[in-house]
């Protein structure tokens, strides 16, 4: 996460601020929901493990970790709404793989969607990102139309994991449209 540690991105709704220990305590009592971990395939972790993924995430100067925190709307407080994952992929060096996540209230209002879309800019412009991967569960229908809208095209499917996989190759006309669809976003340091 070194190469991004002190980047703010700045939408019309949603802010991404680098993920850090002070973020921590909410993010861990938020995955507690049962909902949650089923809808994005997470098993529950100790918050003294969840500080140490952070640390690592956090530390990791081969990472280029996009996890990051979000505060939703002008009121300043900071709510983990929606926080999108997104990590480098293993097969590729310029492959990546999204999760979304949203709290209740604030699911299907866009945040989702605005925050993907902004860190999928980001990875493009500033770490020459060409694919992105989104692995979902087959239950969690919003995330895989969410995706869908984002032009991803669902590549493979597990039954056995009940999971969907879709892909965004990022060729000249994704890339025009992604940065279209993002050029409100401020880049700002943290």
């Amino acid at each position: 996460m070194k190469i991004n540690q002190n980047t703010v991105l700045q939408g019309q709704r949603v802010t991404l601020v680098p993920y850090t220990s002070a973020h921590v305590s909410r993010y861990h009592e938020w995955m507690q929901s049962e909902e949650l971990q089923r809808l994005t395939a997470s098993e529950p972790l100790s918050l003294e493990q969840e500080y140490e993924m952070q640390r690592s995430w956090r530390d990791d100067a081969d990472s280029e970790d996009l996890k990051r925190f979000l505060r939703v709307g002008g009121s300043g407080e900071q709510v983990p709404s929606v926080l999108p994952r997104a990590h480098r992929g293993l097969r590729a060096p310029d492959e990546w793989a999204l999760l979304a996540e949203a709290e209740g209230f604030y699911r299907g209002r866009g945040f989702g969607k605005e925050a993907t879309l902004m860190m999928m800019s980001y990875g493009v412009r500033n770490l020459g990102i060409t694919k992105f991967e989104a692995k979902i569960s087959q239950e969690n229908e919003a995330s895989i139309c969410m995706f869908k809208k984002l032009h991803f095209k669902e590549v493979a499917a597990n039954n056995v994991f009940r999971e969907v996989t879709l892909r965004l190759d990022v060729r000249d006309q994704e890339r025009r449209w992604l940065l279209e669809q993002t050029n409100h976003v401020e880049e700002k340091s943290y």
